[in-house]
């Protein structure tokens, strides 16, 4: 299988906020979002200025939101202040996952000050104090500290999404992102579902990883960072 349904996965969050994390959506009209200390991800059922301002009277002013999508019309109420392209990317069935090689822990929802901690030293505001609620949760520790983590994020029907990789710059480079992968494409291959994730398409070094391990690119999308102006 290296395939992810264009009815999904082009409008990902949208399909997420509709289905299996359903809990978490606030939706006013076409628009919908996730709280914001969730995650900072909006979306629109199609790129429409009405959808638009009808996300607008989701956010608070001066928010900032990720909203996936080619193109969307300009509004007053909104700020497009840059885009991100990002890859799509799947493990195949045919991929072997192999044994675990270190050990890993489940991270219960009141270990999410440690997660922000880790995850804010990679990418600062993406991992928020209820993201830890939208999957599994996992990491490796050192002496009782939080050296290395991943989890899930976007859920859809069958594809929960590979997320939340980091690890700590003192402990890179010994294979802890890899195995924290494997891990989570080994309970996903024992539920039956398949394992996914997004990657920016400048991050070269993740993607070579990801490539070795199996993962093949389906489609890129554009990530477009929204600002509320009012």
């Amino acid at each position: 299988m290296t395939d992810l349904p264009e009815s999904l996965f082009a409008n990902p969050v949208w399909s997420a906020l509709h289905t299996k994390h359903r809990r978490f959506s606030v939706c006013a009209g076409e628009a919908c979002r996730y709280p914001a200390d969730v995650t900072p991800f909006v979306a629109v059922s199609s790129a429409s200025a009405e959808a638009l301002v009808q996300l607008h009277s989701l956010l608070v002013p001066g928010e900032s939101v990720w909203i996936v999508g080619e193109s969307f019309p300009q509004v007053p109420e909104l700020v497009f202040e840059r885009k991100l392209e990002v890859l799509q990317m799947v493990l195949p069935a045919e991929v072997a996952v192999p044994e675990a090689k270190v050990e890993i822990v489940p991270l219960p929802n009141e270990e999410a000050p440690d997660m922000v901690a880790l995850t804010d030293i990679a990418f600062p505001g993406f991992f928020r104090s209820r993201t830890c609620e939208m999957g599994s949760y996992f990491g490796i520790r050192a002496g009782g500290q939080l050296i290395a983590m991943g989890g899930e994020r976007l859920t859809l029907d069958g594809y929960p999404e590979v997320s939340g990789i980091c690890t700590h710059p003192d402990y890179r480079g010994r294979g802890y992102a890899e195995s924290l992968i494997w891990h989570l494409a080994r309970m996903h291959r024992q539920q039956g579902v398949i394992s996914w994730l997004h990657v920016s398409a400048t991050n070269d070094r993740a993607i070579e990883l990801y490539r070795r391990m199996g993962f093949v690119e389906v489609r890129r999308v554009m990530l477009h960072r929204i600002t509320c102006s009012d």
